[in-house]
């Protein structure tokens, strides 16, 4: 039987952590390659445009808001240039959040990652943190569900895994889209507010947005846990 961490009245079974600006601080890195890439290609994005437009979405879901919100077309090849660029930012400048492998070493209970996050992304990203020994083999992204965030899909796959009722799980988000996904799956959301790409007012936003929580640090994430 897994172990119980009691918040309040609420009992969790199961932590579902995002990836991107929750476990590694890779959003803003994200934002910049986004912002140049569709600058070159003649939207002008700022790296805080991009932020707030693409935050949290697929790449399809985002490619969709490229051409309703610019009226461009980005070529065929755009995923993989803009990935092939996002590697190299990785290499240089990715770091873990901080207290977040403190977190994670600390956890009681079962935790996974769903990340809405192509796989190659999200593995090249825990690992260059030396985060994936810690997750593996629960990391859920969402190629495997028919719809990825804010849809609950990948969040109710990643409780199924476990086979932990949804009020039992709670997660811990950065994004709208995520947040949204864990209400409707019927989760207790944290929204995390530590990583670089969040400025102010983005945990009012994510409260809007359902939050039930908002924690500004990995340490505020385990109190919010009951750890």
């Amino acid at each position: 039987m897994p172990a119980v961490c009691q918040q309040g009245n609420m009992a969790f079974s199961l932590v579902i952590f995002d990836c991107d600006g929750v476990l590694v601080d890779s959003e803003i890195l994200s934002a910049e390659v986004e912002a140049q890439e569709l600058t070159r290609l003649g939207a002008k994005v700022s790296t805080e445009q991009a932020m707030r437009l693409f935050l949290g979405m697929t790449q399809e879901d985002m490619e969709r808001a490229i051409e309703t919100q610019f009226g461009l077309k980005v070529p065929d090849d755009h995923a993989a240039t803009t990935s092939a660029l996002l590697r190299q930012a990785y290499v240089e400048r990715l770091q873990p959040i901080a207290g977040v492998r403190e977190l994670l070493q600390k956890l009681p209970m079962p935790f996974c990652v769903a990340s809405n996050s192509p796989p190659a992304k999200l593995g090249l990203g825990l690992s260059i943190t030396n985060l994936f020994e810690l997750v593996y083999p629960h990391v859920y992204c969402a190629k495997l569900v028919a719809r990825g965030k804010p849809a609950p899909d990948l969040f109710l796959h990643a409780a199924g895994m476990f086979g932990v009722a949804p009020e039992r799980a709670v997660v811990v988000e950065d994004s709208v889209a995520g947040i949204t996904a864990a209400k409707a799956a019927g989760m207790t959301a944290i929204g995390f507010i530590g990583g670089l790409h969040h400025v102010p007012p983005s945990g009012e936003t994510l409260r809007m947005a359902g939050a039930d929580h908002i924690a500004t640090t990995m340490q505020g994430v385990a109190r919010l846990i009951g750890v």
